[in-house]
């Protein structure tokens, strides 16, 4: 009675997570395909934690079913789940050696020494680190620890690796580094994956399908580049990058366009995420990368583009790029990125943006 048929290879059914009078996850419906690496992206609190742990049987749901392979797993031991699990404070051993750390999951497996050995030493090599069975995980770096952690997860051969804001003790460069690796590892293992973060860059670099979550419900899931240059609300668009949003008033469509008045009489086109009506207020996001900019003296005029005008109010340089925010002449404060290919504008400068309407989008507010 508890098979279930269906294309999913991890399933969350009507899900629900209650802490008393705490919701932390809301009856949410989420399929995940095999072989996939999906990631759970959110704000803390937003419960992709939640629904992590209740997939690994840390948590009861409140309500709701969880399957595997189409077998309902809600009642199954956490031990008989087959399961690769990978925390954000490696939850290494500190006293075992770094052998006996990969070879946890496989002694409650009953595997043979022989078998064993061969396969701690395959998940070794698999992560980059061959030859340190014998040592201990205090005479490795964080990276190394964090790798070790990826072996003992992978040695299991599980069906579903989870993984709990694995990266984020580890410095930047250290964080880019096995962004790739686990990238690379997920694909050549082609075990199915859930990554849970709150970083956008490890959810878009990474990831097959993106889940962005809030206040326990999906805001939105899809591809990286679905849900980042087709942001369903303002939540999506505001956490995935630096986006620009400006109240405006509906006029008319045009074509595959929508005709807007921004609060300073601009008229504008946009794609639009909806219907609308002339006269509804809605906002029109701008990604700050997406803005072109040029000094105000070398304008030329283009009815191809949307065009703002205004003067360099601060910048950040970033090596590769700039961080400009440019006040206009109605004191609105507009963001934009470009990468560095001369002289940075400096402040004070006066400049033009412009941006197609292709990658202007409008929202309902």
């Amino acid at each position: 009675m508890n098979q279930e048929k269906d294309a999913a290879f991890v399933k969350f059914k009507g899900i629900e997570k209650r802490y008393g009078e705490v919701v932390a996850v809301k009856k949410m419906d989420l399929e995940i395909p095999e072989g996939s690496l999906v990631t759970l992206l959110g704000p803390s609190g937003c419960g992709k934690t939640t629904l992590l742990r209740m997939l690994a049987g840390l948590e009861e749901p409140t309500q709701g079913d969880i399957y595997i392979k189409g077998k309902r797993i809600n009642d199954t031991p956490i031990h008989k789940r087959n399961l690769g699990i990978i925390f954000q404070n490696y939850a290494l051993f500190p006293h075992k050696t770094i052998f006996d750390n990969v070879a946890f999951g496989l002694k409650y497996r009953s595997a043979s020494k022989a078998i064993m050995k061969e396969k701690v030493e395959k998940a070794l090599e698999m992560v980059r680190l061959p030859g340190v069975g014998d040592r201990k995980p205090s005479q490795l770096s964080g990276g190394q620890q964090q790798r070790i952690a990826l072996a003992r997860a992978i040695v299991i051969e599980p069906d579903v690796l989870l993984m709990d804001e694995p990266l984020s003790a580890l410095d930047e460069n250290l964080r880019e580094d096995m962004r790739r690796e686990i990238d690379n590892l997920q694909q050549d293992l082609g075990v199915t994956t859930i990554f849970v973060t709150h970083d956008q860059r490890e959810a878009l670099s990474m990831s097959d399908k993106v889940v962005v979550m809030k206040d326990g419900f999906i805001q939105q899931q899809g591809t990286p580049e679905e849900v980042y240059n087709n942001s369903v609300n303002h939540f999506v668009a505001d956490f995935l990058g630096h986006s620009n949003f400006i109240n405006a008033i509906v006029e008319e469509k045009k074509g595959d366009y929508l005709s807007v008045i921004l609060e300073d009489n601009r008229p504008c086109l946009a794609i639009p995420a909806g219907a609308y009506e002339k006269g509804d207020k809605v906002e029109m996001v701008i990604r700050a990368q997406k803005l072109i900019l040029g000094y105000k003296a070398d304008y030329v005029p283009d009815q191809e583009m949307n065009v703002f005008f205004g003067k360099i109010m601060d910048r950040s340089y970033m090596g590769g790029e700039v961080s400009y925010f440019v006040e206009l002449n109605n004191k609105l404060v507009m963001h934009a990125i470009n990468f560095v290919k001369r002289s940075p504008y400096r402040r004070g400068d006066e400049v033009f943006m412009k941006v197609v309407p292709a990658n202007c989008r409008v929202l309902k507010v």
